[in-house]
């Protein structure tokens, strides 16, 4: 590395972790590792306040309620052992890697099972694709990775200062940890393993997302602290590598869908007010896709022009197959066909 670059690292460092408000890298292992000091007391709490935020998730998850979802977020102590995980793979420590990952499983499983247990309350005509807060953690993007990603960064420069610790509550709301796992289990005891997979992934980039980010900002910090590179420090960093390009498949899948599924409602949607255009008083109110079905929502006082325009219209614009439906002003809904 040129003393050039080595001179630009140190004052990037020196602006986002000043000397005076930095953390030693004893006080750090304190805080993030659960089986150093006061074991009986760090792991009491964080099996109290997981259990107790898995609890309030699955109900603000089922009840569809946004502010108990985020009260969940705010007191899960999960990223704790995740950025235990981070520390661990900095100082080459196995012992400390591998009890910060077993927290991590071991408080997914909780959760998971919390949403289980809570999905076995529901009616069996609950419908899961209605309420917002599964369908919005069941198909992550790479903007949500990102968005991990800079989260993590975030969390690791407050953990590493002592006079930003305000900003770990607004990290805990960003990046979503506790309410996938509660989604998870919830899809699971309402049979939707698909939907279950989805918020798994989430649940999974989030962590890789922010274990590389606790990483890097540790290393760089407490680079003179840790030993020279061992064996099991790269071990664990071809194991992130491997995990995140796994993560980053079902990710860049979900993504191109959701581009995908974009460009088509545009589709249809210009499609239907063309075909409509010569119906006095007629209105597309808007088009929603679901899979394969395009639902129409349609404002019309009279006569629709014959739905065969407007199917053959799309021809080419969306995939053969799609399923056109017309929702009416009124509730009625029709099947218009399908795109040849």
């Amino acid at each position: 590395m040129s003393i050039e670059s080595t001179s630009v690292r140190q004052s990037l460092l020196s602006r986002a972790l000043p000397t005076q408000q930095r953390k030693s890298a004893a006080e750090l292992a304190d805080q993030l590792d659960l089986g150093r000091g006061d074991r009986l007391s760090k792991q009491s709490a964080f099996w109290t306040m997981l259990t107790l935020a898995g609890v309030i998730a699955t109900a603000g998850v089922i009840g569809n309620a946004t502010a108990t979802v985020i009260g969940a977020m705010i007191i899960a102590p999960l990223a704790t052992p995740i950025m235990g995980m981070a520390l661990g793979i900095v100082i080459g420590d196995r012992v400390v890697l591998r009890r910060a990952a077993l927290f991590v499983l071991l408080g997914a499983v909780v959760v998971v099972t919390i949403g289980l247990v809570g999905s076995l309350a529901l009616p069996s005509t609950y419908a899961v694709m209605s309420n917002p807060q599964i369908t919005s953690r069941t198909a992550p993007t790479l903007v949500d990775l990102a968005a991990a990603i800079a989260t993590g960064f975030a969390g690791a420069v407050g953990l590493a200062r002592r006079d930003v610790s305000d900003v770990l509550p607004g990290v805990a709301v960003a990046i979503s940890l506790v309410p996938p796992l509660a989604v998870v289990g919830i899809c699971l005891g309402q049979h939707q393993p698909g939907l279950a997979l989805g918020a798994l992934v989430l649940f999974g980039s989030n962590v890789l997302a922010m274990v590389i980010a606790g990483t890097l900002v540790f290393a760089v910090t407490y680079r003179s602290w840790a030993p020279e590179p061992a064996v099991g420090r790269r071990t664990s960093t071809l194991a992130i590598a491997t995990l995140l390009v796994l993560v980053l498949i079902p990710l860049a899948a979900n993504t191109v869908s959701v581009i995908l599924v974009s460009v088509w409602t545009q589709r249809v949607d210009a499609a239907a007010k063309q075909w409509i255009a010569g119906t006095p008083g007629a209105e597309v109110l808007g088009v929603s896709v679901d899979s394969r079905t395009a639902v129409i929502d349609v404002l019309a006082p009279g006569d629709l022009p014959p739905t065969s325009e407007l199917l053959d219209s799309l021809k080419g614009k969306v995939p053969s197959g799609v399923r056109i439906e017309l929702s009416y002003a009124a509730g009625e809904r029709t099947a218009a066909g399908s795109v040849p």
